[in-house]
């Protein structure tokens, strides 16, 4: 079902879509026209009395699963991934996505990542981390080239050729 603490802030129009494992913790806030995704969790970090949840401002999406934890701020049309654990502010108009959550999209971020995301088609790190390899090595073998060609240069007519290639 739905948990929500009787002491939680919620604005207008929050819509809960297949509410199943939702919780709302005691301090926690939410703005207006906020979307939750089953098993999203807004959760505190620790016991003692004051604020210890999320505030969540207006025009949030928070993705099917995603745990955001302690007393931090996810901003006006913020996207939170599904699966996502947040921990730390989340700018508005960012996406956060991962274990722990990074920002993808939004002002602070690289323009490379700001197309929309869809819950089934993240940035992929890793394809990034070998494409971003490939290209240094490219770069290295056109050094490699361009150091045997002057070296070839730089030999006397009559010598042995020194062996340079593979």
């Amino acid at each position: 079902g739905i948990e929500i603490h009787p002491a939680a802030r919620i604005g207008r129009r929050l819509f809960i879509d297949h509410g199943m494992g939702v919780v709302i913790g005691e301090t926690a806030e939410i703005g207006d026209d906020v979307l939750m995704y089953q098993g999203a969790v807004l959760g505190g970090v620790s016991l003692e009395k004051g604020k210890r949840h999320p505030t969540v401002g207006n025009e949030v999406v928070i993705g099917a699963n995603a745990v955001v934890l302690g007393a931090i701020e996810i901003g006006d049309r913020a996207r939170i991934g599904s699966g996502a654990i947040v921990v730390k502010p989340v700018p508005a108009d960012s996406t956060a996505v991962g274990v722990p959550a990074r920002l993808v999209r939004g002002p602070s971020v690289s323009r490379d990542h700001c197309g929309m995301l869809d819950h089934a088609n993240y940035p992929d790190p890793i394809a990034e981390n070998c494409r971003q390899m490939n290209a240094r090595i490219n770069e290295l073998a056109t050094t490699v080239a361009e150091l045997q060609a002057q070296l070839r240069e730089q030999m006397p007519a009559g010598d042995p050729q020194p062996v340079i290639e593979r």
